[in-house]
């Protein structure tokens, strides 16, 4: 790995309808210390509220097989597990790919 690589994923996501609020309200207060926790930055995110859309990036270091490493562990974690537990399914399209910076 080099020295100082990171990997970013971008994430892209449609809400279900009237859920986008309830959305965003859970996001910034859960995801950002999920994920970091998890050894991941939140590079940005935004809403597009008209659209029920919900577009973010996250950030590990290392390559990309680093990067599907550290979130199988991730999404096998109970933290993870725990803060999803009992939610209502409020995306109704996932769009996720790794970014390439230019």
């Amino acid at each position: 790995m080099m020295e100082g690589m990171k990997t970013i994923q971008l994430r892209r996501y449609t809400l279900v309808d009237g859920e986008y609020e309830a959305f965003v309200a859970w996001w910034l207060t859960t995801m950002r210390a999920l994920r970091a926790d998890a050894g991941f930055t939140v590079e940005f995110a935004y809403g597009v509220p008209e659209t029920n859309e919900f577009v973010w990036a996250v950030s590990a270091e290392g390559d990309e097989e680093a990067f599907l490493a550290r979130e199988k562990t991730y999404l096998e974690s109970d933290a993870r597990t725990a803060v999803f537990d009992g939610l209502p399914q409020r995306v109704a399209v996932y769009d996720i790919r790794f970014a390439t910076a230019y």
